[in-house]
């Protein structure tokens, strides 16, 4: 069996208290692991290239600020690729922001609750080439802005040589990375917290 990547990444320790409160929810664990391996190391990588897979997760994980986590996926695509991970990180320094926000459409019942915020565009395209760019805008957008999401979004993936199956393991990507992260913090708290308990 391999290793639990999230326990892995919240430093949880095989037979302590939190794992055994994971254990309480086999299926839960047990699919956070399949869905790990089929978007990272999946028999055949399809339309989706294994460096474009772990840039957007540096990527991502990076925005998110979880140095550990981050650290792990950068480490990641080093072992993929000698360019990108210089480029991905710069490129995360230059996307950082705070959210969510964006604009809901004007005259609906949202729309006062519209936020303005950065609407990042990839500095280095030299590098990362106009696929991987458009990929790292949109997962900019699934994360800060989704109430942007839109056709047009789409357009401009499928503008940048991305397919509709591309586009849906894109999508994600970035959804199970943003609850990966999620659960890890979740988890650290709670270890933190059961630790504290015992002192």
């Amino acid at each position: 069996m391999s290793t639990d990547i999230i326990n892995r990444l919240a430093g949880i320790e095989p037979g302590s208290r939190i794992d055994h409160l994971r254990d309480r929810r086999p299926a839960a664990r047990e699919n956070a692991q399949r869905s790990y391996r089929a978007l990272f190391s999946p028999e055949s990588p399809g339309e989706v290239a294994q460096a474009e897979r772990h840039a957007v997760a540096a990527f991502v994980t990076g925005l998110h600020q979880d140095a550990v986590v981050a650290r792990f996926y950068a480490d990641r695509l080093a072992e993929l690729s000698a360019e990108l991970p210089a480029a991905v990180a710069r490129e995360v320094e230059a996307a950082r922001t705070t959210g969510p926000y964006g604009a809901y459409p004007a005259g609906g019942p949202l729309a006062s609750e519209s936020v303005e915020g950065l609407v990042y565009r990839v500095r280095d395209r030299d590098t990362l080439g106009d696929r991987l760019s458009a990929a790292l805008e949109h997962a900019h957008l699934l994360v800060f802005r989704p109430r942007e999401s839109s056709p047009e979004a789409l357009r401009r993936l499928i503008d940048a040589g991305w397919t509709t199956s591309g586009i849906v393991t894109l999508s994600q990507l970035v959804a199970f990375l943003s609850f990966q992260v999620r659960v890890i913090a979740g988890l650290r708290l709670l270890d933190t917290i059961q630790k504290g308990a015992r002192s």
